[in-house]
């Protein structure tokens, strides 16, 4: 006899949440310090992050890495973080202080952009005891490097070509572990996994988005979506 499983528990307010998409938990997830990770939310809106069901947070943003965000996402989050500390505008030890810092505060892993150099990757690998994810965006085969220099993870971003790229690496490296989009469909979704992805980083809707549905019900005298 399987086991039975209960049914969900939702409070009454907050039962209005993001739900990841269910076909990620097809993936066998990233084991960090005893957690399996399977969906990471892109996002650094702390009311989206208190309010989605992923396994942990993929924190990176277009600007400057600074410590107090960093600190700000942490102290707000329920789940665990993993923050962007450059490696494109920001480069050489500068993104060594910032995964020190990072590391300090509490993040689960530090997050470099595909512009970084192997030896700022290896730098930052000697110097902290939490994982190194390295960005890879296309097929130049730059995660060779990242690997060999202290790369933990790898953060497959290659748009459409994403599956393909997840493919070629995982049967180039069986063992490494790779998080990566996946798309906006389940079906991309199941793509990606099946091409060897353990993690899929998914990207929720914004808030304007989600206040726009509920803005119209109101205007409409609807109850809240």
């Amino acid at each position: 006899m399987g086991k039975q499983i209960p049914p969900p528990i939702d409070g009454t307010l907050r039962k209005f949440s993001l739900r990841v998409p269910s076909v990620i938990y097809g993936c066998s997830g990233i084991l960090v310090f005893g957690k399996r990770i399977k969906s990471l939310v892109f996002s650094t809106d702390l009311a989206i992050i208190r309010n989605v069901n992923a396994d942990a947070v993929l924190a990176v943003y277009p600007f400057t890495p600074q410590p107090i965000i960093t600190q700000s996402l942490l102290s707000a989050s329920d789940i665990p973080v993993f923050t962007g500390i450059g490696g494109g505008l920001t480069k050489g030890m500068n993104v060594v202080k910032l995964a020190l810092f990072a590391e300090l505060q509490g993040a689960t892993g530090v997050v470099v952009n595909a512009p970084t150099e192997p030896d700022t990757i290896a730098k930052v690998a000697e110097n902290i005891d939490i994982p190194v994810v390295a960005t890879v965006v296309n097929d130049c085969g730059d995660y060779h490097d990242k690997i060999k220099s202290g790369a933990s993870i790898l953060n497959v971003s290659a748009a459409l070509n994403t599956p393909e790229l997840v493919k070629k690496i995982r049967t180039a490296y069986p063992e490494i572990a790779i998080m990566a989009t996946g798309g906006p469909t389940d079906e991309s979704i199941e793509r990606t996994i099946e091409a060897g992805a353990n993690a899929i980083t998914w990207t929720p809707p914004s808030s304007a988005d989600i206040f726009r549905e509920i803005m119209a019900a109101y205007r409409e005298n609807r109850e809240h979506p």
